[in-house]
């Protein structure tokens, strides 16, 4: 009797999640006992996010461990977490979709700034971040004054005590330099017709501009000096007080935006500063470099100058990167309430992702390779991936991703669902991008927004002193804030550059100064206001042929029929009728 065997069961095309856990958690000395489930993995096909055909090529290795074991057991020591597998591995079938809620309160003025609305003025805003500073530069700058002629020999022009109508009127000024631009500061005073702007020689005299910008100082020399030598050295110590005033109004009368990202930019410097990087990839080699929290509208919501006097050994003890230690102290204020942060390759690393996950701030960025936790078996001569390939491997809610286009670019996020493996691209054979790629690209400019905004019309100049040179930058980014601010309540549109430009009139108002013009400007003005042409006490007016023919001024004021001339008083260049008593009642009669 024949006995009837059952036809071989076909193998599932997709392995169940503890099929891949297992062959994951193989180690390489069991490699050649488990030939069966490698063929198996191979054959398991990744499924699409987008269009395209998804490759069935597999992933070259399956040791998806990290890329030391010494990482594996300090992983878990950041910051107080709690120690959480180390393994890294396929992505889930199916898919696992990842949740975020925001629960921060909507972009915008903050409750403490309340008072804003749409009516307010730039100057009103601008005081938010700037009240305390007002004082602070006043008291400084005459402070540092008298200093300077008790330990100098140097003979000065007595000049009286800078006041706070003064320190607007040169806060304007300086403002105002960023739209006239010249090549050298006393070309604003300057009298050469074709460099000409009487508007600085009519608000302040030069001498005294020179006098408040050469002094300008922002703390105490003989308070709180600081020993170089010592690791607690604060290199920041001349501008502290200012930085932070300004740091703290930033977060204090604004809400950001739900995404935000943090990257960092250069001012540029040549002058002497015990924190001056050399950047040689940088345009700007030498440059005061700051790292900023930025939201999407280009609000700085965060700041920090970075400032090297030598290891920090707190740090070095909590295991902490120095990137590591910035970005969890610029967003040590959005803690706990879901903010989406990106960053790019600088800052990013797995340990970061863990640490900011445990207080509810969930990112995403480029990485590179070589951080400390990053699967090991992503690397190029590994994987040896096509055009269009995607690699993906996930641990908890962490996912690294590695996507090749023109080169192998590296992601790291724990905010987006982790994407299929395969080869994507369309039907031209050009590589798409998968979501996290994209939803990057669109969300990681916002703080170099910031930074052309502020230096769209930059106060800015050259100074060997690296204060004023900061200094100048913080005005225009506190000018940019409160722009943004502003605009945030609705109301009418308006540009930057105009804001900046009501800003100038209004500090020009506010210090009792408003420069008035010595060429008119548009439409002549009527002829009952000019009082001049009613002085004819010493015969200067008479009458004269014009080149061409123009309009009689007297009949146009009077809505006579358009009527030209061609004679026209020699002295006020006005056209007149002299056969219709029209040169005699312009010189005679106020009201015409």
């Amino acid at each position: 009797m024949q006995h009837y065997e059952a036809p071989p069961a076909k193998r599932p095309r997709l392995l169940p999640v503890n099929r891949v856990r297992e062959n994951v958690m193989v180690s390489d000395s069991d490699e050649a006992e488990n030939n069966t489930s490698h063929t198996e993995d191979e054959e398991v096909e990744p499924h699409s996010l987008s269009r395209g055909s998804p490759s069935s090529e597999p992933p070259s290795s399956l040791d998806y461990s990290t890329s030391t074991s010494e990482d594996e057991d300090t992983v878990g020591n950041v910051a107080g977490h709690q120690p959480q597998s180390t393994q890294w591995t396929l992505p889930p079938y199916p898919e696992r979709h990842v949740v975020h809620t925001f629960t921060g309160a909507p972009k915008g003025k903050s409750s403490e700034a309340a008072h804003i609305t749409r009516e307010s003025t730039p100057l009103s805003v601008l005081m938010l971040f700037f009240a305390e500073i007002i004082t602070l530069l006043v008291v400084e700058t005459n402070r540092y004054y008298h200093e300077y002629l008790v330990n100098n020999d140097e003979v000065l022009s007595s000049q009286h005590d800078v006041t706070e109508g003064e320190m607007f009127v040169f806060l304007a000024l300086t403002l105002q330099m960023g739209h006239t631009i010249q090549g050298r500061l006393e070309d604003y005073w300057t009298k050469l017709e074709q460099l000409r702007c009487p508007f600085y020689g009519q608000t302040m005299v030069r001498a005294r501009y020179f006098h408040i910008l050469r002094f300008l100082h922002f703390r105490d020399n003989n308070r709180n000096r600081v020993d170089r030598t010592d690791d607690n050295d604060d290199g920041l110590w001349k501008i502290r007080n200012l930085f932070e005033i300004l740091r703290t109004n930033f977060s204090k009368y604004y809400n950001p935006s739900e995404h935000l990202a943090v990257d960092e930019v250069s001012v540029k410097f040549k002058g002497r500063t015990v924190f001056k990087p050399y950047i040689v990839q940088k345009r700007k080699h030498f440059s005061i470099k700051l790292y900023k929290l930025c939201d999407s509208t280009g609000y700085t919501y965060d700041m920090d100058v970075y400032v090297y006097v030598g290891k920090d050994r707190q740090r070095t003890a909590q295991r902490l990167t120095a990137t590591h230690t910035t970005v969890t102290n610029l967003t040590r204020r959005i803690e706990g309430d879901g903010y989406k942060l990106y960053m790019d390759g600088f800052f990013s690393s797995p340990d970061l992702f863990d640490d900011l996950a445990q207080k509810n701030i969930y990112c995403c960025g480029s990485v590179k390779l070589h951080r400390k936790g990053m699967p090991k078996d992503l690397k190029p001569k590994t994987l040896r991936m096509k055009r269009g390939d995607i690699r993906v491997r996930i641990r908890g809610d962490l996912t690294a991703v590695v996507w090749r286009d023109k080169r192998d670019m590296y992601f790291l996020t724990n905010m987006h669902d982790p994407p299929s493996e395969g080869n994507y691209r369309d039907e031209h054979g050009n590589a798409i991008k998968p979501a996290i790629v994209a939803e990057y690209n669109r969300q990681m400019g916002y703080v170099e927004r910031a930074d052309r905004m502020a230096n769209s019309y930059t106060a800015s100049r050259r100074t060997w002193k690296w204060t004023k040179k900061l200094f100048f930058h913080l005005l225009d980014l506190a000018v940019l804030n409160s722009y943004i601010l502003l605009s945030s309540c609705g109301g009418k549109k308006i540009s930057h550059r105009d804001f900046r430009l009501t800003l100038v009139r209004e500090m020009l108002a506010l210090a009792g100064h408003e420069p008035q013009p010595s060429m008119p400007i548009g439409r002549p003005a009527p002829a009952s206001s000019n009082v001049r042409r009613l002085d004819t006490r010493h015969g200067k007016h008479w009458p004269g042929r014009n080149s061409t023919k123009r309009r009689c001024r007297v009949c146009s004021a009077r809505g006579v029929k358009r009527r030209t001339v061609i004679y026209k008083c020699v002295e006020c260049d006005v056209a007149l009728c002299v056969d219709r008593n029209c040169f005699a009642d312009y010189h005679t009669k106020d009201n015409l």
